[in-house]
């Protein structure tokens, strides 16, 4: 794959940073690899499986080089729809494909249900939609503990609730979010407050990413060929339940994807799926 180019793009309140790999065939669409809070290095093996074609990243608003600059405290899925609109608008190729996951799935099902021209197919891996689960209620809750944790207490114990939330398997009780706490240190966090409060995930879309609401009626009537992809390791967490009842209100079948969660990372963020039957899967989705 050749080396990547790096580009910026001016949005509301934000400078998006994104790069594009040439592809070796201009024959196919473009792949848009997106993630959030996850940014553009979590893609790199992903995007070395598919030297076919041009393939393009980026770092979501608020994430990595893709800074604020209006100092909001929260991004809704409606900004980042925004700026993904913006962002194929920039590349102007015509319709793309999409791998989108988990916040990238929750803003690419917003833009599609707003922009179906823009996206020919959008793979949307494990969208946590928590609002589409009957204990909706309950995950909400925990979702604002652990979002007003981080502001009064900083990152290590907000951090240790996020893990909780999203080990915990099958529905969730009413009073979860009310359970004793984890130790941070348990899980190798800092105990102590360094005083940040940009942190992407547990600051600024832990709420509204979750919260999300799907527009079912848009999304069904949508041009854009959408597939619901969940981790064969998922099944009973939070984002792999999600996943199914997205499917479920689209009136479609999940497409289930090696690995979990992470399944396509090959050693980006420390983690290891299985990136290379990950991609197989993804190739064979895409072709249809």
């Amino acid at each position: 794959m050749s080396e990547s180019k790096t580009y910026t793009l001016d949005a509301p309140g934000a400078v998006l940073h994104y790069d594009v790999r040439a592809g070796e065939s201009t024959t196919e669409p473009v792949l848009l690899l997106i993630g959030s809070p996850m940014a553009a290095p979590g893609f790199v093996s992903l995007a070395a499986h598919f030297t076919d074609r041009t393939v393009v990243t980026y770092d979501p608003r608020g994430s990595e080089r893709s800074k604020r600059t209006d100092g909001a405290a929260e991004t809704t899925v409606d900004e980042h729809a925004d700026d993904l609109h913006r962002l194929i608008d920039a590349l102007d190729v015509g319709p793309v494909d999409v791998f989108a996951s988990s916040g990238g799935a929750v803003n690419a099902l917003a833009l599609v249900a707003r922009h179906p021209e823009q996206v020919r197919t959008l793979v949307a891996h494990e969208p946590p939609a928590s609002s589409q689960l009957p204990d909706s209620e309950a995950i909400l809750a925990a979702c604002v503990a652990i979002r007003d944790t981080y502001l009064s207490s900083g990152f290590g114990p907000a951090m240790a609730k996020f893990i909780a939330l999203i080990s915990h398997s099958g529905p969730f009780p009413a009073d979860f979010a009310e359970q004793p706490a984890p130790d941070p240190a348990t899980f190798g966090l800092p105990t102590e407050d360094d005083g940040s409060r940009d942190d992407p995930l547990l600051g600024q879309n832990m709420v509204t990413c979750n919260a999300f609401r799907p527009d079912y009626e848009a999304l069904r009537a949508a041009s854009t060929r959408i597939v619901i992809g969940v981790g064969e390791e998922s099944g009973t967490i939070l984002p792999g339940r999600a996943a199914l009842a997205v499917a479920d209100g689209l009136g479609t079948k999940a497409v289930t994807f090696p690995g979990g969660h992470d399944g396509f990372l090959g050693g980006e963020y420390g983690a290891m799926g299985k990136p290379d039957e990950f991609a197989a899967t993804l190739r064979t989705v895409l072709t249809g």
